[in-house]
């Protein structure tokens, strides 16, 4: 089939089918054309000498916001790794570049850029469709390894473990990412030790990446003139910057090590003002800070609605018997007034994009409402609303809320837990960056940016604008911490976020923070960019800020990955600061293990150098 028109104008109608059907739940990948070379409508002929036996296509890339969309571009499936290898090295003498793509689930022109022609000379290489193998070895201390291969989604590689009784601790909360984009961003959950905790064998508090014991990756062979698969251990040098690559490599399988599943008590909270959660430090005692909660269970998330006042707070603790008052699940993504939106809502999330950004006050209050008579059955709010809320919220979606059952208080095996996004959630853009502290610290991060934030957001409704009609989300997470891995002489992953800082050891924690709202809201680019300017300017004694891979960053007021400051020396001094291994040695060893640059896109060229 051929895309129409509007899938490739990016029009107001197309805008409100993706609002429409990504908020009511609908279609997953809008209007994605794919053309096999011998259908009747393929008008280019495949590339010349293309390796024989390879399933070939074309198919327009789109990511998950549906900002970056690209013409019809040659897209292949291999079956194994060497049809990988025959891929790569044919484009090495065709002088064509290859792009592995996974599930999309991304937001940074880390693949392909947005509007890449149909005349590029690059070829998608889609590694979810065949290469998905998993295999699991035990370890006598409890532990286990999986070696699986890079195309399996994080869902089915979760599933696999738990089937045999392991997990991981610092899990992503989309089950729809594939392992290899997932360990090439340094994909992360919201995980640090609770006061008194001691993981057992397997279990880490960082990066995905850096549970990898070995892996094979697609490598220039100088003696052999070609590109070649080869297998590096966790204790080479050349594996801490294939780790987290960014797309600068292509790598085929992954051994990683999980640890014995423990289950998980998951509470959520709609009660707490926003002042007392992120209260600044110094509070009085018993006030329910997140610092609190962390210290008490050290995983937690803030889901803050805009313009709202109380933020959902969901906090997990092992629990390996079911408390009484707990939900059993056995099943992930427990959520489902989340996942899919009731059509009232999601007609007001068609309005937003059609024009009505005033509106997003309204929203904000409507999605906080929805989630806390969904979580606890407490419906008094809405009753006391205006009108508005309650044409949105009729009787019948409080109905259909309430029939599914109370989710406040859930308990289960960890990745029933800790897995929660699906293709279905509404599709937002996201700003992102990780800012490393003492875990001392965390509080007053915290504080520090949710008063601006609020400060800024009244700034511009002040104007008549209104940038954001999404979330704030707060993770926590520990560094990256190599012995988890188990092989002696590891390295952390040098490009991770999470790397910790050689002459900061007291520096343990991350707070993640991520400010989500529909792609086309106007003002957004310049909102992020105040809100980026004010964390990069954040006190250099106290904190590190990196941003996060996957995620938008170096905004200017009209665009992201932009700001020519932030992208070439930013951005690579957050991974400088401290000294030690890092930016320099991961571009150097990526520079050499793909001297050509077959394996690359313009954008990594300007900003990995």
């Amino acid at each position: 089939m051929t895309d129409g028109p509007s899938s490739q104008g990016g029009g107001l109608s197309r805008r409100r089918l993706l609002a429409s059907s990504a908020a009511a739940g609908g279609a997953v990948w809008l209007v994605r054309g794919l053309i096999r070379p011998d259908d009747a409508y393929a008008a280019p002929a495949p590339p010349p000498g293309f390796p024989a036996g390879v399933d070939l296509y074309r198919r327009a890339y789109e990511n998950w916001a549906g900002e970056i969309r690209t013409d019809q571009l040659w897209t292949c499936a291999p079956r194994t790794p060497q049809e990988v290898l025959d891929v790569v090295n044919w484009a090495h003498g065709a002088g064509w570049t290859v792009r592995a793509q996974g599930q999309r689930h991304g937001w940074a022109p880390l693949t392909v850029a947005d509007g890449t022609p149909a005349a590029a000379r690059v070829v998608l290489l889609d590694t979810t469709a065949h290469l998905t193998a998993m295999s699991l070895q035990q370890a006598a201390d409890g532990s286990a390894t999986i070696r699986v291969q890079t195309g399996a989604s994080l869902e089915a590689l979760l599933a696999f473990a738990g089937a045999a009784g392991h997990g991981v601790t610092s899990a992503p909360a989309p089950g729809d990412l594939s392992v290899g984009g997932a360990l090439a961003i340094g994909a992360h959950g919201t995980a640090v030790p609770a006061l008194g905790e001691n993981p057992p064998p397997g279990h880490g508090y960082g990066s995905l990446s850096n549970l990898v014991t070995e892996l094979t990756a697609v490598v220039w062979d100088d003696r052999a003139g070609r590109y070649v698969l080869r297998t590096f251990g966790r204790a080479e040098p050349d594996c801490a910057a294939l780790l987290t690559h960014l797309g600068r490599a292509l790598v085929t399988e992954a051994v990683v090590r999980v640890g014995a599943d423990h289950h998980l008590r998951c509470r959520s909270f709609v009660d707490i003002p926003a002042a007392e959660l992120f209260a600044a430090p110094g509070a009085p005692a018993g006030t329910r800070t997140l610092a609190h909660f962390v210290d008490r269970a050290g995983r937690v998330e803030a889901i803050w609605f805009a313009f709202t006042d109380r933020p959902w707070l969901k906090v997990w603790t092992v629990a390996p018997q079911r408390p009484l008052a707990s939900r059993a699940v056995d099943e992930p993504y427990n959520y489902p007034f989340s996942d899919s939106l009731p059509e009232p809502v999601a007609r007001l999330a068609v309005d937003l994009i059609s024009g009505a950004w005033a509106s997003a006050p309204l929203f904000g209050q409507v999605q906080y409402l929805l989630t806390k008579v969904a979580l606890t059955g407490d419906i008094s709010d809405v009753l006391l609303s205006g009108s508005l809320v309650r044409d949105v919220l009729t009787g019948d979606v409080l109905t259909h809320l309430l029939a599914g059952g109370l989710r406040s208080d859930l308990w289960g095996a960890s990745r029933n837990l800790l897995q929660y996004v699906r293709p279905t959630t509404l599709r937002e853009t996201a700003n992102g960056y990780a800012v490393l502290t003492r875990r001392a610290d965390l509080q007053w991060v915290v504080s520090r940016f949710t008063d601006f934030y609020r400060e800024l957001l009244a700034r511009y409704a002040s104007r008549g604008e209104y940038p954001v009609n999404g979330q704030v989300e707060i993770r926590v997470t520990g560094l990256e911490d190599p012995s988890v891995c188990g092989v002696p002489g590891a390295r952390p992953p040098l490009l991770s976020a999470l790397r910790p800082r050689p002459d900061r050891p007291e520096a343990d924690t991350a707070v993640w923070i991520d400010v989500l709202s529909l792609p086309t809201t106007p003002a957004l680019h310049r909102f992020y960019r105040d809100l980026e300017q004010f964390l990069l300017a954040l006190d250099p004694d106290r904190v590190t800020v990196r941003v996060e891979w996957s995620k938008g960053w170096a905004y200017t007021d009209t665009a992201a990955w932009s700001d020519p400051d932030v992208l070439t020396r930013v951005v690579p001094a957050g991974h400088r600061a401290g000294g030690g291994p890092g930016w320099d040695e991961a571009v150097a060893i990526l520079d050499r293990l793909d001297p050509h640059h077959v394996l690359s896109n313009p954008f990594l060229d300007a900003l990995l150098r």
